[in-house]
């Protein structure tokens, strides 16, 4: 692990600390209220760096036997998962690294982790089935088998999981252990984000649209005319502002009023390759992108879904993964070859 040079950074950012670590960078999440970044890469290491200095404070390698495929730390940053190819969960804690408990789920690949709101349930998908597990790794509830490989999870309420697989969404209450709701879509969903209140689903397909439902209403849309296919999708705090990929814009819609049917959305340019990565930041009306060319960007929005460039950076290969401090004030990036960049974010 080394420290390494970077080009200048514009605008809001301002260059904090860099770090390489050993392979493609699946994951960093910032835990213990912004003290420590958590940084996950294929090859299954994790790596625990101050949050301040880019120090390292503990360092696991090879927790996983193969690729290590998600890593997630929970909502008050006192724990993290992680799970792998090898069919496995390993919760730990994030000040020392101490692994609490292993899952075992059989063959297969655990692709998508997510905690619940108060961080007191962990969901995981594998194949078709998706599990619950609590803090402590005992599980709590399981899924009827899918028609299809589970593509995402992701919780709308503590007592309620939604997943995407083909052709549909489905809600689940994990208490009541029963179906809620099922949203149908002829098509292969391969992304889903939920809004703030849980009320609106955005969906990326493998048709190079984007489909949303709103739940209270049962109404569906569609939004088409990607270039690609629209991975990355992503809901700002309020649910107001929809971002979405699938080509170098990011294309942003605004559920503000009777939107998005019937208005023009945002088209943010800047990368000059596909988008690879966004995310919002957790104040404010502020979106952080990165490209598969390395490029990095801050963007300042609108109500509307309108804006513009307000800071830019470069890293040294495609952006994999890019997460906003709490506080919105700092931003972290991983990137393909293993380098970790972090950034002071002007207010």
């Amino acid at each position: 692990m080394s420290s390494v040079s970077l080009i200048e950074s514009k605008g809001v950012l301002r260059n904090n600390w860099n770090i390489e670590v050993d392979d493609y960078v699946i994951a960093c999440e910032w835990a213990e209220d912004g003290n420590i970044l958590l940084v996950g890469d294929v090859a299954g290491g994790v790596n625990a760096l101050d949050g301040k200095t880019g120090k390292t404070l503990w360092q696991k390698s090879s927790l996983h036997e193969g690729n290590l495929l998600a890593m997630r730390v929970s909502p008050n940053g006192k724990l993290f998962a992680t799970s792998g190819q090898d069919g496995c969960i390993l919760i730990g804690e994030t000040t020392e690294g101490s692994v609490i408990e292993t899952i075992e789920l059989g063959q297969g690949w655990v692709e998508h982790l997510e905690w619940s709101k108060d961080g007191m349930s962990l969901a995981a998908s594998i194949s078709k089935n998706v599990y619950i597990f609590d803090c402590k790794g005992r599980e709590k509830w399981k899924s009827e088998q899918h028609s299809s490989t589970v593509s995402a999870i992701a919780w709308s309420r503590n007592d309620e999981l939604a997943t995407a697989c083909y052709s549909k969404v489905a809600f689940y209450d994990v208490i009541k252990n029963k179906t809620k709701q099922t949203l149908q879509w002829k098509g292969s969903l391969i992304s889903m984000k939920l809004s703030a209140d849980g009320d609106i689903v955005a969906c990326g397909s493998q048709d190079n649209t984007v489909h949303f439902w709103r739940r209270s209403t049962g109404q569906d849309s569609m939004m088409s005319g990607y270039r690609g296919k629209p991975s990355s999708i992503a809901f700002d705090s309020t649910g107001k502002l929809l971002a979405t990929g699938g080509s170098e814009t990011i294309t942003v819609w605004s559920f503000e009023n009777d939107g998005p049917e019937g208005t023009t959305p945002g088209q943010l340019y800047h990368h000059q390759s596909f988008v690879s990565d966004f995310s919002f930041a957790p104040q404010g009306k502020r979106l952080a992108s990165g490209a598969r060319d390395g490029s990095l960007a801050v963007w300042g929005l609108k109500n509307d879904g309108h804006g513009g460039s307000i800071g830019t950076s470069q890293m040294s290969a495609q952006v994999s993964t890019i997460a906003w401090r709490k506080d919105s004030r700092a931003l972290a990036a991983g990137d393909a070859r293993g380098l970790v960049v972090t950034w002071k974010v002007k207010t």
